[in-house]
């Protein structure tokens, strides 16, 4: 008789985990649920999608759940929520809301994928139908419909992370005012000032007013259509409002099962995204995650970590013996026409945890000088100053900053020193880099720290 293997959620990291299963050993039965009916999508896509830069909200979506059927015989149930657990008998409760009835469905292993909702915090007025939040594929759909049906002129954020900023650029593309409010003193939360600076002078190069430390009171409809959102700097009438204010791991049903959780409450998993609880297993944006520099379990929501943690649950849901060895946080994000990028940590967080960091921080030129169209790039290094031994980097500039991030990010889980990344062989031509390439030129300004 065939094992019947559950997974619940149907995104990034549930998918590659009953793909992955199948794929492994094609004798399980493989069913995964999904709360929303969309499944298998890229919501890093959705403010694209917004500006109209992707036209089809299908063009999001990966493999369609009829291929899973066809193609991998993997059983999909879209509108149904997983509302308990049972690990004793080895069942799941769940809601068809297309059916309108209760179901159980069986299980001998157990992947929850559950990912993570957005932040939405009790402030008076907030279930307002022209405020949203951007995380699923739902969401940028009534996004989208709600700008193309109506007359705006002006929006606000509310939140100065990733979503925001690239949400920022995707109302402007439209030809909205924005205003982004945000309740800290800085912008993007993990990066250090002299990255932050640089982002904050893009935004008003582009007609983004930014608000910081200011703090949201009150969103109150008016009688002309209006919203007035009441600050601790003032009031503003806005057409539309997104919340981007964070997110949080969709955690409760495993937690009211007996599954461990651990820091911001998301789910608790070694390296094979074991829980606490035999049979089951998690992974993606519920669940922790191990910080290859820290060497602790951390919070990192990531579409790329989904889909490795997804992978590795998968394997050993089919028998393998796979790890996960952990992330350095890597990310990058467009604002308008700078990229910003950073891996492991910041030269606040080293600081926050006790490290004996120095950073070294330089601008430089993105091709040879004689070589038209080059952009500024600045690079921030972060390092031990003992031994040089490298802990992070920031980078924000006009190109190339993906490739360089990544080059760091390498260089992380090799423990690579400030001197040995000084000695690379990196590829020079003059439309691409200058002969002395700016993450040479920051590592040699490094060992100075050091």
């Amino acid at each position: 008789m065939a094992e019947n293997v559950v997974i619940v959620g149907g995104v990034a990291a549930g998918m590659s985990a009953a793909s992955q299963a199948k794929r492994r050993k094609s004798s399980l039965a493989v069913t995964a649920i999904e709360k929303s009916e969309f499944i298998s999508y890229g919501s890093c896509g959705l403010p694209y999608y917004i500006m109209d830069l992707t036209k089809k909200h299908t063009d999001l979506i990966a493999i369609p759940k009829e291929r899973f059927k066809s193609e991998r015989n993997i059983d999909v149930l879209t509108r149904t929520e997983v509302v308990s657990i049972d690990p004793k008998a080895g069942k799941v409760h769940a809601i068809d809301h297309i059916e309108k009835k209760d179901i159980v469905v069986p299980y001998d292993y157990l992947a929850v994928t559950t990912g993570a909702s957005a932040v939405k915090p009790p402030i008076p007025g907030i279930d307002n139908p022209a405020i949203f939040q951007l995380r699923t594929l739902d969401d940028g759909i009534a996004i989208k419909g709600f700008i193309k049906s109506h007359s705006l002129k002006r929006s606000a954020i509310i939140g100065a992370g990733y979503i925001g900023m690239e949400m920022a650029e995707a109302l402007k593309w439209l030809g909205l005012e924005v205003i982004v409010i945000e309740k800290l003193p800085g912008i993007l939360g993990t990066m250090d000032d002299e990255i932050t600076a640089l982002v904050e002078k893009t935004l008003e190069g582009n007609g983004v007013k930014l608000l910081k430390s200011t703090e949201v009171k009150s969103f109150e409809q008016k009688e002309n259509g209006l919203i007035r959102i009441e600050t601790s700097g003032g009031s503003f009438d806005v057409d539309l409002v997104i919340l981007s204010i964070g997110v949080k791991p969709n955690s409760l049903v495993a937690k009211a099962a007996g599954v461990a959780t651990g820091v911001h409450d998301a789910i608790l998993v070694n390296e094979k995204m074991e829980t606490n609880i035999p049979h089951i297993y998690a992974a993606g944006d519920c669940a922790t995650v191990k910080h290859i520099i820290l060497k602790k379990d951390v919070y990192l929501p990531l579409g790329t970590t989904a889909n490795k943690q997804g992978k590795i649950a998968g394997a050993n849901i089919a028998g393998a013996n796979e790890s996960f060895k952990g992330v350095a946080g890597t990310s990058v994000v467009k604002v308008f026409d700078l990229e910003v990028a950073r891996t492991g940590l910041t030269e606040r967080e080293a600081l926050d945890n006790k490290l004996n960091a120095v950073a070294s921080v330089i601008t430089s030129k993105t091709r040879a000088h004689y070589y038209p169209g080059g952009k500024s790039i600045t690079i921030k290094l972060v390092m031990e100053k003992k031994n040089g031994k490298l802990l992070g980097a920031q980078m924000a500039g006009g190109e190339g900053v993906s490739k360089r991030i990544d080059i760091i990010a390498a260089g992380l889980y090799k423990g690579m020193t400030v001197d040995e990344l000084s000695r690379l062989d990196l590829s020079y031509a003059p439309p691409f880099a200058p002969v002395w390439d700016p993450l040479l030129v920051a590592a040699t300004d490094a060992l100075k720290k050091v």
